[in-house]
């Protein structure tokens, strides 16, 4: 292992979120008269969440977001805490398979509620202990700040040099690379199209991972 832990994101990473989520949110600005793909909302929103969230989305739409966008947000967040959102493929092997002394931690811009259910529901609830960092629980500026990165590797004991981050997102990736730890961009969710990996490596990811076998290898 060329590194003393290692930090993940959450949803895209670990939870096939990204897709789903961002299919609910272009279906509701669509239906509201400003047309929208999966493709093109994940363009502008993925990664943010909270205030930075609502606030891209008042951009987008020239105005303050009514109240059932956030009716129709929490329904489809009760829908999903309820059913679970499958792990990205290799997700949970490549866990497993790290040393239980490796430090590792979440560091997502989700709720710890959030990350804690989708991890029982990938059997994952025991990984990673306490280490599980909210962007919007944990520290004042989330994603795309570098503070939550360098918060986990402070929890972790551990110089965020010394660091390997895997995120999945364009937001995520910008706060990772300005934290200074070793970017993995990762391509291997439903949601990641044919011009992912250039976006990550553009915005200084030091390398493109197409799958958790790739992860592996570039971690040594």
């Amino acid at each position: 292992m060329r590194f003393a832990a290692l930090l993940f994101d959450f949803d895209g990473v670990l939870i096939e979120s990204e897709y789903l989520g961002n299919s609910q949110i272009a279906a509701w600005l669509t239906a509201n008269g400003h047309p929208t793909t999966p493709e093109e909302s994940m363009a502008r929103f993925m990664g943010l969440a909270g205030a930075d969230f609502h606030a891209a989305l008042e951009r987008y739409i020239g105005g303050p977001l009514p109240e059932s966008f956030h009716d129709a947000r929490r329904a489809e967040d009760e829908r999903v805490m309820r059913d679970g959102i499958d792990a990205v493929a290799g997700a949970v092997a490549f866990v497993r398979a790290l040393l239980p002394s490796l430090p590792k931690a979440v560091v997502s811009s989700s709720s710890t509620a959030w990350i804690r259910r989708h991890l029982r529901h990938i059997g994952l609830a025991d990984a990673f202990g306490d280490h599980l960092y909210s962007g919007r629980e944990h520290v004042e500026r989330g994603k795309p700040a570098p503070d939550l990165y360098l918060l986990g590797a402070a929890a972790l004991g551990v110089d965020i040099k010394d660091c390997a981050i895997i995120e999945d997102s364009p937001v995520g990736a910008t706060g990772a690379v300005a934290s200074g730890g070793y970017v993995i961009g990762l391509c291997a969710g439903t949601h990641c199209g044919i011009d992912h990996a250039g976006r990550l490596r553009a915005l200084g990811a030091q390398a493109i991972a197409h799958s958790f076998d790739e992860v592996a290898a570039l971690l040594g």
